[in-house]
């Protein structure tokens, strides 16, 4: 009885091993990604209120800014007046949040202070 109760025992440890080793394979798997979003500003104020809202869409959804129009530098080319780099922990979870109502309602406000131009780059895994 007692090699029993050890045999289930070593059984349990095992898959419970294996299944913590399993969650962070799989999270080393899941790409992060970027957003980046070159920024025309043509009416400050105007753009300053859509600013506000999506800031904290963003930060509802799970993305954090790393850039929001800071120094920019070009080695070649000519550069945009103004940049904003968005991460996110997958590629998905981006596209999810700009496809939203949340964001789709502000697009019109976006659009009558500024021009922009807005892509999604899947980073290395993690």
């Amino acid at each position: 009885m007692k090699t029993g109760l050890k045999l289930a025992t070593a059984l349990l440890a095992g898959c419970a091993i294996s299944a913590a080793v399993m969650q962070g394979v799989h999270a080393q798997a899941t790409a992060p990604a970027f957003t980046v979003v070159e920024i025309d500003v043509f009416d400050p104020e105007g753009f300053q209120a859509f600013a506000k809202r999506n800031a904290a869409g963003v930060a509802t959804a799970g993305g954090r800014f790393l850039a929001l129009r800071g120094r920019i530098a070009s080695s070649e080319g000519t550069p945009p007046k103004g940049v904003a780099l968005i991460a996110w922990d997958s590629l998905e979870q981006a596209i999810e949040y700009f496809n939203s109502p949340t964001f789709r309602e502000l697009i019109p406000l976006r659009d009558k202070s500024a021009r922009v131009r807005l892509f999604h780059v899947e980073g290395l895994t993690k």
